[in-house]
């Protein structure tokens, strides 16, 4: 099924046979592919060669392994476009996907140096730290931590946070969410964060720090969320 004689590589030829079989059905969301063997005799050629296809693949974010029971097909990316302020929950109704919640921790803290200066707080304020992992179809996609000032929002209980935050700063508290400034940076998981996330390590996951603004320049909210690099990317529109 492979040309030896064309000048692309092997293991490349045989992630396109496999994205062809995923792309036409033959090879659904969540079952699994042939192992490393049956592939290597299938198209015979070295088990190192397939196992690169589907290292590729993996990374890719097309396939997704599970140690002591093969390879699976992943579940296609959600889409996050970078334009637009809006919260997860929103994100994955506009996507027809079920949000959801599980909260790991809410307390209230006296604000670390960090927390305090992007918040624009004085020594010794407090915030709510909150704990969530966020799931899209039941599945989880991110986890996320927030720091919330208690001078702005000083009750903060259990419906606000295992909801949108932001539908709670502007239906409950009446306030107008204006701007928000933000970063991203990849990185590897670490041992607590995969756990949340249901991933082994070592694992690829994109790290986003929000800094969400009331109107009138007023810092309410830094958030740092660990999203699942297997599950989410990021899309954005340039203009010249």
């Amino acid at each position: 099924m492979l040309d030896k004689e064309s000048p692309v590589p092997m293991y490349v030829q045989i992630e396109e046979y496999l994205k062809l079989r995923m792309k036409q059905g033959e090879f659904s969301v969540g079952t699994a592919i042939p192992s490393e063997r049956e592939l290597t005799e299938m198209f015979e050629v070295s088990r190192m060669t397939v196992r690169q296809s589907i290292t590729n693949l993996v990374t890719e974010g097309l396939l997704y392994r599970e140690k002591g029971r093969g390879t699976f097909v992943a579940a296609p990316k959600v889409e996050q476009p970078l334009s637009g302020l809006t919260s997860f929950t929103e994100d994955m109704l506009s996507r027809g996907m079920e949000p959801g919640t599980q909260l790991i921790s809410l307390k209230k803290v006296i604000a670390e140096d960090d927390i305090a200066q992007a918040l624009q707080l004085m020594e010794g304020e407090q915030v709510f730290a909150v704990k969530r992992i966020r799931y899209a179809d039941h599945k989880p996609m991110a986890i996320e931590r927030s720091y919330l000032p208690v001078k702005i929002v000083p009750e903060l209980d259990l419906d606000a946070v295992e909801g949108s935050l932001y539908s709670f700063i502007e239906h409950q508290k009446e306030l107008s969410i204006s701007h928000a400034l933000q970063s991203m940076e990849a990185t590897l998981v670490n041992k607590e964060d995969a756990e949340f996330l249901q991933i082994s390590v070592p694992a690829a996951v994109i790290v986003i720090e929000r800094v969400s603004f009331l109107t009138g320049e007023m810092p309410f909210e830094i958030v740092r969320s660990t999203y699942r690099a297997d599950r989410y990317k990021f899309i954005s529109e340039i203009r010249r």
